[in-house]
């Protein structure tokens, strides 16, 4: 097998070869630092399309429409899937355009969505372009909401090049007309209170995952979400090899499943209440694939109200330990749709059988090819979501009691790759021809601010 290099460690090799050429100098570390710093992106403007003024409930602060033209104003009543409903009331249809003066320079821009209309798959088709760059293909709202229309759909593009002193943006529909209902656009990296590394794995060994650090799960196919593997222990399926932890789906007969695949968290090993927690991966991809980076609750039966003690919860129809006690996910991806990053939390209040998710996306180009870092930042007041340093979900503590935050507890993280189910199969099924396919983890870091508890 080819050696598994990272991009940070191919540049440590590299310096280190200089520096031995050139008879010695201070290298960069192969560790991770000790304390980094809070991140934060500057809003330069957001504007709320076919609307009046509104403050979103994460201090967002849109201007009533302007710079914006084309098509024709519309109105909903029913707004679900965000904190912000009141954003998504308003919204135009039809050829819009926008253009608005910005001073030169990079930015990160987020698309504001809703279907207004009982449109099927396929009805309503558009493309989305910045400066005559197209960075989103055929969007169809409904079905990028699960199927589901009047569903708040938000999508982040991530550096954005203005060179002229103006965004442009318009669109191009394939079927029916585009809409949008607003705009924001933020810029730059603001730096606040820092962060204290606290627990990390930086897979500088070889075998399997540290078991100080990991366990492994040992699953059946099925047992949650329709999915089509067995998780196993084998290294075939999850090992550290070339400082890189490698989680590999395969097509193969196993135990009653037609593929495998791994499995890890840090349950009772890493448990965290509150942090910025990092990792940095590359994804599978292939039409199937279903990785993940994300975490449950340490004690899945904090706000259960269905469960017998000790019950195996997950997969049950009758335990409410999901979705009662929380899940946060900070990377989720489906092969089929490769460049599409989601980020989501699910509670009792807001998940998908209600109608009420809460879910961003943001479009990154080749995450098969290239390793980006995956960033939550969770504190008792909000969760932030992040690719590298782009802001792309927030979710805020409404204050109205565990069933929209259950997230006042401990949570573990979980990596994985799941082949097929529900979601893995939506794309057209399972290509075969792809396997195998590898998640490959480059490190898993985490922070928290001083006073908070682990």
């Amino acid at each position: 097998m080819s050696r598994l290099l990272t991009n940070r460690k191919i540049r440590l090799a590299a310096i280190a070869l200089f520096c031995l050429g050139s008879g010695g100098c201070e290298t960069e570390q192969s560790v991770p630092p000790e304390v980094i710093e809070t991140t934060k992106n500057d809003l330069v403007w957001a504007v709320n399309v076919g609307g009046p003024a509104y403050e979103g409930m994460d201090g967002t602060q849109y201007e009533a429409e302007g710079s914006v033209q084309g098509g024709t104003i519309g109105q909903m009543e029913t707004v679900k899937g965000s904190q912000d409903p009141f954003l998504y009331q308003s919204y135009r249809v039809g050829d819009i355009e926008v253009a608005h003066a910005l001073p030169d320079g990079t930015y990160d821009i987020t698309f504001h969505f809703a279907e207004p209309e009982q449109l099927g798959r396929g009805e309503r088709i558009f493309d989305v372009f910045v400066e005559d760059r197209r960075v989103i293909e055929t969007l169809d709202v409904m079905l990028a909401r699960d199927s589901k229309v009047e569903s708040a759909l938000t999508v982040a593009i991530p550096s954005v090049e203005i060179s002229d002193g103006e965004l442009n943006v318009r669109f191009d529909a394939s079927a029916g007309q585009p809409v949008l209902s607003a705009i924001a656009v933020r810029s730059g990296i603001a730096r606040g209170a820092a962060w204290k590394l606290v627990w990390n794995d930086e897979f500088d060994y070889e075998g399997g995952p540290d078991p100080d650090k990991w366990a492994i799960d040992l699953w059946p196919p099925k047992k949650v979400n329709d999915e089509d593997q067995a998780y196993t222990a084998r290294e075939r399926n999850l090992r550290v090899e070339d400082g890189v932890l490698v989680i590999e789906a395969h097509k193969e007969d196993y135990e009653g499943a037609s593929y495998t695949s791994g499995r890890a968290h840090s349950s009772g090993k890493g448990d965290f209440l509150y942090g910025r927690f990092e990792v940095r991966a590359k994804l599978p991809g292939g039409k199937g694939t279903w990785p993940a980076i994300w975490m449950l609750p340490s004690d899945p039966f904090h706000y259960a109200t269905t469960c017998e003690a000790g019950e195996d919860w997950q997969g049950s129809s009758t335990c409410n330990a999901w979705p009662n006690s929380g899940e946060i996910d900070i990377m989720e991806n489906v092969g089929y749709d490769v460049n599409r990053i989601h980020a989501s939390v699910h509670n009792q209040a807001y998940y998908w059988v209600k109608w009420e998710q809460r879910k961003g996306q943001i479009i990154v180009d080749e995450p098969s090819d290239e390793f980006h870092t995956y960033v939550l930042e969770w504190s008792p007041d909000e969760i932030r979501m992040f690719v590298d340093e782009h802001l792309y979900f927030t979710y805020i503590n409404e204050q109205t009691g565990w069933e929209a935050w259950p997230y006042d507890q401990p949570f573990h993280l979980i990596l994985n790759i799941a082949v097929g189910g529900w979601w893995g199969r939506s794309g057209g099924g399972i290509d075969d021809d792809v396997f195998p396919r590898q998640m490959l983890v480059d490190y898993v870091r985490v922070y928290q601010l001083e006073g908070e508890d682990l």
